[in-house]
């Protein structure tokens, strides 16, 4: 039989993430964004379930490429823009909307020989420091483009550094409205943390939210709120199953390091998942894992192949019994990817992305 280890992708999951944005912000359009792949879920498997959004956001053009195959004939945003000249050719081919946030972009679209003018979204870099116009260059960059006739509409965008986090986006947002005041065309501004805590505002809201990690069921704003305070659900778990038992005595040292020593008699389950398989090795001794559905926890250092689960306090456990590692344990329990990251000393967003090739992934 295969290594028994398994992602499993739940559209029915990413149909209700995005369902609850919806009712977050019934009167906004919907960027679904897909970005590396689809945050680790895959395009494909993710597609279906996600294609109720009003667009989708991504900046690979061969990502935007998989899309329009897969049949999407509605709105792709390319959130970096263009990476070199001739990208616009497949911009002008596939109908993509692209971000503008540097004045090289406006120079190739200056030059670009095209039919049918560019959606474009003007990025402002309102206080992130990241890509964007300054305020106080952004009109003269919007100037510049409504003069091309390259470009068809203009709307504008911004990326809050802060909607998670105590400072707020209170900053951002005045900058952002100062700059665009009178100035025609959509806005956009939400990610997923402004979206769920702070669209209620019209003035955060604007005319298009773009929703990424909260369509996967993680919550923007760990530890602050959980998946379930803000009615997520997982969209992927990564499961296994138990190859080994070793039972352990007092002073008994546990893998690599010897860096967990058991303070009594104890069963360990061995358990083929490791860091080759993208689970951190940074998650050791403490971490929370289901056995069985039963709640319980990682012990030693994770190896490349394999970590080792405390099978004590889990009745019945033992040689192929489920793990959980994240998600939903076939008993239907189940284990936030955001405290399986925390163990780690990262993020969610993370884990999902950084999913080994060598694990398989089905959707159900």
């Amino acid at each position: 039989m295969p290594r028994p280890i398994l992602a499993t992708i739940h559209s029915g999951a990413l149909r209700h993430n995005l369902e609850r944005v919806r009712q977050a912000v019934p009167d906004a359009k919907l960027w679904a964004v897909i970005k590396a792949n689809a945050y680790g879920h895959g395009i494909e498997r993710a597609f279906d379930a996600l294609r109720g959004a009003d667009g989708f956001a991504l900046l690979d053009l061969a990502e935007a490429e998989r899309l329009r195959q897969l049949g999407w004939r509605g709105p792709i945003l390319l959130i970096e823009g263009a990476f070199e000249a001739r990208d616009l050719e497949l911009c002008s081919r596939l109908g993509l909307w692209h971000v503008v946030h540097c004045d090289e972009q406006i120079d190739w679209l200056a030059a670009h020989k095209t039919q049918v003018g560019h959606r474009v979204f003007l990025k402002m870099n309102s206080g992130m420091n990241r890509l964007g116009f300054a305020p106080g260059r952004y009109r003269s960059a919007w100037a510049r483009l409504n003069a091309l006739p390259q470009v068809d509409e203009i709307s504008f965008i911004s990326h809050f550094s802060d909607a998670d986090g105590p400072r707020g986006i209170g900053h951002q947002l005045q900058v952002f409205h100062e700059a665009t005041r009178d100035l025609p065309g959509e806005r956009s501004l939400c990610n997923s943390a402004a979206t769920l805590a702070l669209a209620k505002d019209a003035q955060v809201r604007c005319d298009w939210v773009r929703p990424g990690i909260v369509l996967y069921g993680s919550a923007p704003d760990y530890p602050q709120h959980t998946d379930q305070d803000w009615a997520l659900e997982p969209a992927m778990t990564l499961s296994t199953r138990v190859i080994g038992v070793q039972h352990l005595q007092a002073g008994d040292a546990l893998g690599y390091g010897s860096t967990f020593t058991a303070e009594g008699p104890m069963t360990v389950g061995v358990v083929a998942c490791g860091y080759a398989d993208g689970y951190p090795r940074s998650c050791g001794t403490g971490t929370p894992v289901l056995v069985n559905g039963q709640r319980t926890r990682v012990l030693g250092r994770i190896s490349m192949d394999m970590l080792n689960v405390d099978l004590t306090p889990v009745e019945g456990a033992g040689m192929g019994s489920e793990v959980t590692l994240w998600g939903r344990a076939s008993t239907g329990q189940r284990l936030s990817i955001d405290e399986v990251a925390r163990a780690g000393g990262t993020l969610g967003y993370e884990l999902m992305c950084a999913l080994a090739l060598r694990v398989p992934v089905i959707a159900d």
